[in-house]
Parts: structure tokens; C-alpha cells; sequence
């Protein structure tokens, strides 16, 4: 499972769609770069502060273009070390996506690290991602936290990329806020493609009104906006973007839809459907592996 999980992830990030083939990703154009610091065996609070401080180094040194870091992994307790390496990388711009944990309990009485660094003023670019069903329920696993966790997306029964033998592709489906919080990572490149001079805090922020304005029942009184992610709201200007996992349609009239999970979003031409297919994404999402 530690090499598939890490793939898995990716796969929700930026697997390309419009293809007919496979999964279809958040950001359909993103470039990766991996932090391994965990294996069969686990890992270490030392070695998960050098890969964060390493792609931090990678933007403020190496000029690299990192958005966000999607970090689908947890596990003991405070560390003043890693709160540093943090708030080193909201220091240069980069967002820290984080799994709220799969223990069905609450994050505001029961801290669950990394993700509950965002209770620290340092930290601002933490974002705390729980688990929702295919209906939008909070997943029976998920953390919550009224205080401690951002918002809800899709994390239980999630269908992507997995190693396969021989070098082929393979698919599986997984759950946990590990599945949740690449949604969002992909999110925040997707806005960051779009939106290339926003912030840190404004992709934040974005992401969480957007959340807001998506009242998701479950996640009332659990988590700090009571809503799911939802990049239609997000950038309604790139309609084109709308869904989480897009399919390309055509309604009863002959015209190019968009639509995924009740979104559904008409393109006026098949130029649009061409940009849906081929928009550059300059952003780099970044994982780290283990199952959360």
C-alpha cells in the first residue's frame, strides 16, 4: 500500500481527462513533485520537516513555482520543528494542504497532527480537509472538528491511479481523508492556473468561501465553513473547470456540456471544449506518502 497510496493520490491531483482513458483528475496540466520521507515502515517527524523545508528551499532558492503541498499523511504529536517548517512555507507563499485523520473523532479536543498546526498563528496556509461520501455525508472514518477542520470533500470509495504490473496502468479504489485532501490541493492549482498573481491566503480563501457557500448539512457544526469543496463556486468566470471529476457530454440539442454529481455547466463552443482539454497549468502540487 505505501507505493500505490502516494500514486493514488496523484492520480485525484492531476490525472488528465477528456482522453476517454483512465481517471480524470482536479487540474488536468500540473507537474508534480515528490517528497518521499515514508515507507513500508513508517517514517519520521525529522525527516518529514527536511522534505517540507527541501521544497521550500525549491521556491525561495530555485525560483520553482509551488502552490501548494498535499499532505495526505499524520501522526504524533506537537512538534515545534515541524510547526517551523510550516510556517517557514506560508513564509514563502506555499499553501499546506492536510488530511483532518481517520479516527472518527473530534480534531478541537483530540489534535490531530499535521493538520491541527492550523490552529497555530504562524500557519495560516494550512488548510484541514475531512471526508465526505458520494452522497455527502461525512464519512463514517473522518475526523471533523468545528474549530480545527476547513472543510469537507470527496474521500470514501474514490476510483483513481495505482501502480500496475509490468509498467501498466492500474486503478483501485480507496478511502480516507488522504483521498479528500488531494481534491483540494488540485483545487488550489486549478485557481492558481487561472489566477497566477493570487496568494497563498487568497487561494485559501477562495477555496473556503467557495466551501461556505456550499452548506453541506453533515458538516454542520463539524468543521469551520459546514461545507464541501466546490470549485464552481470557486471560478464561476472558467465555468469550463466546474466539476471535481469532469465528464464531456453532449445534451439532447447537440451542444458540449460539462457536468459531474448534479454540476452541470453548458460550453457555448467547441473551442471550449478544446481549452477544457488543453489549458496549461503552471502550478506544482506536492505529496507526501503515507495512508491517513
Amino acid at each position: 500500500l505505501f507505493r500505490s497510496h502516494g500514486t493514488h493520490v496523484a492520480g485525484t491531483i492531476g490525472g488528465i481527462g477528456g482522453n476517454g482513458f483512465g481517471v480524470a483528475g482536479v487540474c488536468w496540466k500540473v507537474k508534480f513533485i515528490v517528497a518521499k520521507f515514508l515507507g513500508r515502515n513508517g517514517g519520521t517527524t525529522a525527516n518529514a520537516i527536511l522534505a517540507i523545508n527541501y521544497l521550500t528551499d525549491l521556491k525561495t532558492r530555485n525560483g520553482v513555482n509551488l502552490v501548494a503541498t498535499n499532505n495526505s499523511w499524520g501522526g504524533g504529536g506537537y512538534s515545534a520543528s515541524l510547526r517551523d517548517a510550516i510556517a517557514a512555507a506560508n513564509a514563502a507563499n506555499i499553501l499546506f494542504v492536510a488530511a483532518a485523520g481517520n479516527n472518527t473523532s473530534n480534531n478541537d479536543t483530540t489534535p490531530n497532527y499535521p493538520s491541527n498546526y492550523m490552529q497555530d498563528s504562524a500557519c495560516p496556509n494550512v488548510i484541514a480537509v475531512a471526508a465526505l461520501t458520494s452522497t455527502g455525508g461525512l464519512a463514517s472514518f473522518s475526523n471533523y472538528g468545528a474549530t480545527t477542520v476547513h472543510l469537507g470533500a470527496p474521500g470514501n470509495g474514490i476510483w483513481s491511479t495505482v501502480p500496475g504490473k509490468n509498467n501498466t496502468s492500474s486503478y483501485a479504489s480507496y478511502s480516507g481523508t488522504s483521498m479528500a485532501t488531494p481534491h483540494v490541493t488540485g483545487a488550489c492549482a486549478l485557481y492558481a492556473s487561472i489566477n497566477p498573481t493570487a496568494t497563498a491566503a487568497q487561494i485559501k480563501a477562495a477555496i473556503l468561501n467557495a466551501a461556505t457557500a456550499t452548506s453541506t448539512p453533515s458538516l454542520n457544526g463539524k468543521t469551520i465553513t459546514g461545507g464541501r469543496l466546490n470549485p464552481d463556486v470557486l471560478e464561476r468566470t472558467f465555468a469550463e473547470h466546474a466539476a471535481v471529476r469532469y465528464a464531456v457530454e453532449r445534451d439532447a440539442a447537440g451542444q458540449a456540456k460539462v457536468s459531474h454529481s448534479g454540476l452541470a455547466v453548458n460550453v457555448r463552443s467547441e473551442e471550449h471544449t478544446s481549452e477544457l482539454q488543453s489549458r496549461e497549468t503552471i502550478s506544482y502540487a506536492v505529496f507526501c506518502l503515507k495512508k491517513k
